[in-house]
């Protein structure tokens, strides 16, 4: 049975309400399982193993104890996805790494136990050592005690499974399972068949995450599994593994071995639309009950201090004061066009000045016959390139051999590059700005190199007043992809990066967390160029005409 293809099948029809991430990684996920010219093939047979197995002996431990375990399907065409890739040329499991976000009580510590009794007893591998693994030995002790539970209620795994004081023991195979905390004495040597984290956002030391996905290293098809609901904190590792999973998502990052699985809203607003809570809660009226949720949303309306909650833990929604500003479909634009197409036109400028860490970015925006084309160019320490590519986990070494990244002598990015290249664009191809927004914090010799270099600067106040109608002016041309910006990789990483800050007259900004990796500097560079355009364009207009 092809659980993927039906759960995607139910989605299309609407029979199964979900939100975008979702969709489309299903929608992928079919498409690939159909084609042949891939590194790695759908076997239906193999992906259906672990449902059969967790269908067939594991019991319920909770309410009806003793029951069979019977898994919806958004829970089988998880399972099938999982296991049912394999690559190619070693016929082992393709993805070795999965992020499951879902609303709590949608049966996630069941379905970790689950799997973690079939990766120790069925998977094949001898000597499999399984660990649940949290911050505290409580957190990761959730995942154990159900899968201990699920033992005594199945007398088939009672018989080739032991349970000892402190692990679970399959003596057939050696294999067993065991949780551990961030303090514990065991973690360096391991050598972990399969890693689960129930709740990554309770996880506050990336290093427990870093040795465990280390201690993976010398399996043939190891499996770390997060499964998690969102987290109340801010820049720690669920912020960071939630971005990661994004990007593999969007296709802005490569990685075939991961699979992101993000059951969340669209918007904000859907917490209180009851045909939206699906999105979230994929599990609603089967196994977390309509009646529950109800009175959370009903609670979170009449009580303000507990809606931080409600939002956070039943649906997705990342505690803090901004929210995600653009959508993939909404920033996604593959159109392309030549440098020769430009020649001889005159725009508007637009730059963010780096500090050591960050990129520099160049823009020159253009309306040529009703349309708007985006010129970028970015700039990075030749000194930090190699670090800055295994740091953020993004392609500057491609990008800079692309030409769409230019590399500076030394450690710090050299504004007079930035100065040579808006030249170079007027010298060699005849493209000039009229005006060159930019933040004037920290960019005092720039302003004076780019003036007597002939450029006019305007100062682009990076406040939420300033900001915020261009803002939605360049949100408006994206949504009707009137703003062709060359596919440029970095521009699309850099708006999909940016989050919002709202004030209390709902005028925006763009913001990025403070030790956050991923860069926002090219969607800044542009909006400076359209805040220059938003109070510009009548002379522009004018000029052109001219």
């Amino acid at each position: 049975m092809n659980y993927i293809k039906e759960y995607y099948n139910k989605i299309n029809t609407e029979e199964i309400i979900v939100g975008k991430k979702i969709k489309k990684i299903y929608k992928r996920l079919v498409e690939e399982s159909e084609n042949n010219s891939l590194p790695f093939y759908f076997d239906e047979e193999t992906g259906e193993r672990p449902i059969k197995f967790i269908e067939t002996f594991c019991k319920q431990a909770e309410g009806e104890i003793g029951k069979p375990i019977k898994l919806e399907l958004f829970q089988k065409a998880y399972i099938q996805a999982l296991f049912g890739f394999l690559n190619r040329d070693t016929n082992k499991r393709r993805f070795n790494e999965t992020m499951f976000l879902v609303g709590r009580k949608n049966g996630k510590t069941t379905m970790l136990s689950a799997i973690a009794l079939y990766m120790m007893i069925a998977d094949g591998e001898g000597s499999a050592e399984c660990y649940s693994v949290a911050t505290k030995k409580d957190q990761a002790s959730k995942a154990f005690k159900s899968a201990c539970a699920m033992r005594s209620q199945s007398p088939e795994i009672r018989a080739v499974v032991n349970k000892r004081r402190t692990d679970m023991y399959m003596p057939s195979t050696f294999s067993s399972f065991e949780p551990l905390s961030s303090d514990s004495d065991t973690l360096d040597g391991l050598n972990a068949h399969l890693v689960i984290i129930d709740e990554l956002h309770a996880i506050k030391d990336r290093n427990l995450y870093e040795v465990m996905k280390q201690s993976t290293s010398s399996r043939t098809q190891p499996l770390v599994v997060m499964i998690t609901t969102a987290g109340t904190v801010r820049e720690n590792i669920f912020d960071d593994i939630y971005n990661y999973a994004n990007n593999v998502l969007d296709e802005t990052i490569k990685n075939d071995a991961f699979l992101p699985v993000m059951y969340e809203l669209d918007k904000t607003e859907e917490w209180q639309d009851i045909k939206c809570w699906a999105k979230a809660n994929p599990g609603i009226g089967t196994i977390k009950q309509y009646k529950y949720l109800t009175e959370q949303v009903q609670r979170a309306k009449d009580d303000f201090s507990s809606k931080k909650g409600v939002l956070c833990k039943d649906f997705n929604i990342r505690s803090n004061t901004e929210e995600k500003w653009l959508d993939f479909d909404i920033v996604n634009n593959e159109e392309t066009f030549e440098l020769e197409d430009l020649r001889g036109s005159y725009g508007i400028g637009g730059a963010d000045l780096s500090s050591t860490t960050d990129l520099t970015c160049a823009t020159i925006l253009i309306i040529k016959n009703h349309k708007k084309y985006v010129l970028q160019q970015y700039f990075i320490p030749k000194d930090k390139l190699e670090e800055k590519t295994q740091e953020d986990n993004v392609p500057y070494d491609i990008w800079e051999k692309r030409g769409l990244l230019t590399t500076c002598e030394g450690a710090r990015v050299n504004y007079t590059d930035v100065t040579n290249w808006f030249m170079k664009m007027h010298n060699e191809y005849d493209i000039s700005p009229y005006w060159v927004g930019y933040d004037p914090w920290g960019s005092q010799y720039w302003i004076q190199e780019m003036e007597e270099a002939g450029f006019e600067m305007i100062k682009v106040i990076q406040g939420a007043k300033t900001m915020s109608n261009p803002m939605k002016e360049l949100e408006a041309d994206l949504k009707e992809k009137n703003i062709n910006y060359n596919n440029n990789p970095i521009l699309k990483w850099c708006l999909l990066n940016t989050s919002i800050e709202i004030d209390k007259n709902d005028n925006i900004r763009p913001v990025k967390g403070k030790k956050s990796k991923q860069r926002i500097d090219g969607a800044v560079s542009l909006i400076d160029a359209y805040c220059v355009l938003f109070e510009k364009m009548n002379d522009y207009l004018a000029l052109q005409e001219e």
